[in-house]
């Protein structure tokens, strides 16, 4: 369950540097629960080729985190700020 979590966040943060196709592919298994054989049936491929593609998406996600830390930098800043006022809070929060 922390996986998918995590990988949502990722997906909050570098979902834009996904092709279509692959942020398709990742709502469809993590937003939409569509299982890999409804997948397939829906993409006219196989079910092997939909779990090969959601990790493909995973495995991009997983790299950008590596190079660029966005994720980490986030919940650190989270954890410098969690003793502020409210207000500030939020300010902050919305910006990252």
């Amino acid at each position: 369950m922390e996986d998918i979590v995590y990988y949502n966040e990722l997906y909050d943060i570098y979902g834009e540097l996904l092709t279509e196709k692959q942020r398709k592919y990742f709502e469809d298994y993590y937003f939409n629960n569509l299982s890999f054989s409804e997948m397939a049936q829906d993409y006219d491929i196989s079910r092997n080729a939909a779990f090969k593609q959601i990790h493909i998406v995973i495995d991009k996600l997983l790299e950008y985190e590596r190079v660029l830390n966005l994720h980490k930098k986030r919940l650190k800043i989270r954890e410098l700020i969690k003793d502020f006022p409210d207000d500030i809070k939020k300010v902050i929060d919305d910006l990252i």
